[in-house]
């Protein structure tokens, strides 16, 4: 069995018994420290609840997803951690500067607004390549709110793993996966919430998943031309926009273990 089938096999029967509902997802406690490498197949991952699918950023008014996106989610006292299972059968990427506009590639992006203030939120998109953009944005550009590119989450982790080739259209690939650990100590800049959340803190957190129709042109990947992104979220917005986040599902951070995990009966 492929190492991508096999993951996403062990990680489903693990967390899906307590995925979450449609607004909500409970963020346990890690057991310990998650080695950031985008393999996600350390066993506290395994306990970890399983998000439901992505779907179209515009809701049911349009087609299911092509492909697959789920996410999981822990924590502890340094880091949230997130770790992001993408199925795709042609991985590529292009960009490889820092804070460079990463959504010109499919990609992957979090939202996090801990204080739920709907102000000073921040935002972290990735491609295949690992290459990073984070930014803080004062409001909704709705609101006239403005993007503080040269914020930087100090400390921050990030790595993919891609199970296939990269840039390679020769083949069919299964995906990729990510893991990030975002630094409490980072996020605290901003927020009036305590960083790391206490028992039952609740923090609207959204994701999303840009995704560009490609054609092969000798023997690379090319944008098909007057085709749009598909945008793949795991809160729908109701409109092609992720900066609304009021909009964004809650996730309910909890100090304890996952229900699986080897220290429940300590917990308890």
């Amino acid at each position: 069995m492929h190492h991508f089938t096999a993951l996403v096999l062990f990680l489903g029967a693990m967390g899906s018994l307590w995925a979450e509902d449609q607004s909500r997802y409970t963020v346990y406690r890690a057991v310990v420290p998650i080695k950031v490498d985008g393999q996600i197949d350390e066993k506290e991952w395994g306990t970890a609840p399983l998000s439901r699918d992505f779907a179209d950023i515009l809701g049911d008014a349009k087609p299911r997803p092509l492909f697959k996106t789920n996410v999981k989610m822990l924590f502890d006292d340094q880091f949230f951690y997130i770790a992001a299972i993408l199925e795709e059968p042609h991985v590529w990427g292009t960009l490889t500067n820092h804070d460079a506009v990463i959504f010109h590639d499919n990609d992957f992006e979090v939202f996090i607004d801990p204080d739920r203030d709907l102000l000073n939120y921040y935002e972290l998109e990735l491609n295949a390549l690992n290459t990073t953009w984070d930014l803080r944005l004062t409001k909704p550009y709705v609101q006239g709110g403005k993007a503080i590119d040269s914020w930087e989450i100090i400390g921050l982790k990030t790595a993919v793993k891609v199970h296939g080739t990269l840039n390679n259209p020769a083949d069919v690939d299964q995906g990729w996966t990510i893991e990030i650990a975002i630094p409490w100590k980072a996020m605290s800049e901003f927020a009036r919430a305590s960083c790391p959340p206490k028992e039952g803190d609740l923090w609207p957190v959204n994701f999303s998943r840009v995704e560009w129709q490609v054609r092969i042109e000798n023997g690379r990947y090319v944008k098909v031309e007057g085709k749009s992104e598909d945008n793949w979220t795991w809160g729908e917005q109701g409109k092609v926009d992720m900066h609304l986040p009021e909009r964004w599902p809650l996730v309910k951070f909890s100090n304890k273990f996952p229900p699986t995990s080897p220290k429940k009966v300590k917990q308890e």
